[in-house]
């Protein structure tokens, strides 16, 4: 996913104001970076934006939270606004600023009761930079430092500038600060027992090696804001907080164009093609299977059809025809059938209740209407069901009740 990084300055934005932005490709190398203002800096359309504040922009401080500040439970209250409140009553006495006009952040995974770094910069300038770049058509994603503490021990230090005018940006245990590229922050730097990373500048990197008497990383400034934007930390906490729902819009988006698009999905997308072709292939022999089965099914009976009756030449509806010729088979021999007013009649004097002797006979192409005393709903439910299981339905229609052979299938 490739990631656009965008540096704010530390004035206001107004139309000529100019930030660096950086675009870099999925495996973060820097494909292009300029210098310009808002509306002209690169596209976004298919990038994460990564707003990195630069070290002079941001106070760090550390402190401890109270307990239950952070969690929420049945006698707790892990709320934004409550911790809000904690932090401006903790950090009041060590702002130059009121609290009400800074934005705070806590770093990653932060928990109550241990030591956490808070990060606080000016909020109106912060708000008023975010709000640019939307109207500029570029929302952004996350919000990172250019530096952050230490939590692991290792102390960074970066030399950047000019021979002339170089400096130190240090990043420790004990916070992030600027200092003079010189011998006496050298050995008050070496003095300090712990782990050193050092990375320079193109311009510096031969001084900070004589300084610091170890090898240095190259480190360009728009490589250095490519790196930033990989920190764990996201300072749109709080007011800024729904910066992180365009940041998981923004993911989605950019996974599926990542999905349809990126070289290194080509074999994904050609197994899930690959797939999706074996599927429907399966599909197609299952239908192919199925109605060769139906076929078949309608084969044998016709045959049954046309082997028991063979004066039936033609077959439209074999069922309907079988039914058709078995009842004129069984008038042909004198056989009752299911459909003679005397079968009929002989099942409704078998399974009718007592007192319901029909007072009228009307027998017409297979119907049967009797006109018999009212039937209570009860005695008409138990009479159809039986005449179910017979083959025949009866339904009360005026006051007459009508039985009629089931059409089957």
């Amino acid at each position: 996913m490739s990631t656009l990084t965008i540096t704010l300055p530390a004035g206001l934005p107004t139309a000529t104001a100019s930030c660096m932005a950086v675009l870099g490709d999925s495996t973060g190398a820097v494909t292009r970076h300029v210098e310009a203002p808002l509306s002209l800096l690169p596209e976004a359309a298919n990038s994460e934006v990564v707003v990195v504040l630069a070290l002079e922009q941001l106070s760090w401080h550390r402190l401890e939270l109270p307990k239950g500040t952070l969690e929420r439970g049945l006698f707790q209250d892990g709320s934004p606004t409550r911790l809000r409140a904690v932090l401006d009553g903790l950090l009041e006495d060590r702002l130059l600023d009121e609290p009400d006009q800074l934005h705070f952040a806590l770093q990653p995974q932060a928990q109550s009761g241990t030591k956490v770094w808070v990060a606080a910069c000016n909020r109106v300038w912060l708000q008023a930079w975010l709000q640019a770049l939307e109207l500029a058509g570029r929302p952004i994603a996350r919000i990172v430092p250019e530096l952050e503490p230490s939590t692991d021990g290792t102390t960074r230090l970066l030399a950047v500038g000019t021979p002339d005018q170089a400096r130190v940006l240090y990043a420790g245990s004990l916070g992030v600060s600027v200092l003079p590229l010189s011998p006496a922050t050298a050995s008050l730097l070496a003095a300090a027992d712990a782990p050193i990373e050092a990375v320079a500048e193109p311009g510096v990197a031969e001084l900070a090696e004589h300084l610091f008497k170890t090898p240095v990383r190259l480190q360009t400034a728009p490589q250095r804001a490519l790196a930033a934007a990989q920190s764990t930390w996201d300072l749109a906490q709080f007011e800024f907080l729904r910066t992180r729902g365009a940041r998981t819009r923004k993911q989605l988006s950019t996974l599926a164009t990542s999905l349809w698009r990126a070289p290194h999905w080509k074999p994904a997308r050609w197994a899930a093609m690959a797939l999706v072709v074996v599927n429907l292939v399966g599909l197609q022999a299952w239908a192919w299977k199925a109605q060769s089965a139906l076929t078949a099914q309608r084969t044998a009976i016709r045959e049954v059809l046309t082997s028991t009756f063979p004066d039936v030449r033609v077959v439209v509806d074999a069922p309907v025809q079988m039914a058709r010729a078995l009842a004129d088979l069984q008038r042909q021999s004198g056989a009752a059938s299911s459909l003679d007013l005397e079968t009929m009649l002989g099942l409704f004097h078998t399974l009718a209740p007592e007192n319901s002797a029909p007072t009228a006979i009307e027998f017409v192409a297979g119907e049967l209407r009797l006109k018999v005393p009212p039937l209570s709903d009860a005695a008409l439910a138990q009479l159809s069901t039986r005449l179910q299981t017979h083959g025949y339905t009866a339904q009360m229609r005026s006051d007459s009740l009508v039985i009629t052979p089931e059409r089957r299938p």
